[in-house]
């Protein structure tokens, strides 16, 4: 039987797109790159701000924000859901930071972020 590893996110921008689910999910925060990670990305012409994959570590899985080049048909059939106890003042929040509102349900509130992803805020139960 398989197990969760990551959660994959393709994306136009990686780096912009990690920090915004880093700065989204409580306890997550972009993976630091380390001088042998930097070399390897120099010796490809990258550097972290044009790497193709950037992870987001936390205490759940792992958020792989990846680069997805050319048009997409579609945007994810999967989504995240985050929980909170005061979805008014999260949604705020996260809106702050770059998400926007798409509509709002009873119970939830549907999100997308920076590059059009969606995702939910609900209610903690």
């Amino acid at each position: 039987m398989g197990r969760l590893k990551e959660i994959v996110i393709d994306a136009d921008h990686p780096a912009s797109l990690a920090r915004f689910w880093a700065a989204a999910v409580d306890g997550y925060a972009v993976r630091p790159y380390d001088g042998a990670e930097i070399a390897r990305l120099a010796a490809l012409g990258l550097t972290p701000e044009t790497d193709p994959t950037v992870l987001v570590d936390g205490p759940g899985p792992v958020i792989c924000c990846q680069l997805r080049e050319g048009p997409r048909l579609e945007r994810n059939r999967i989504h995240l859901d985050l929980a909170t106890r005061d979805r008014k003042a999260e949604v705020a929040r996260l809106t702050a930071i770059g998400a926007s509102v798409w509509y709002q349900r009873d119970g939830f509130t549907v999100l997308r972020d920076p590059e059009g992803n969606q995702f939910c805020v609900v209610d903690e139960r």
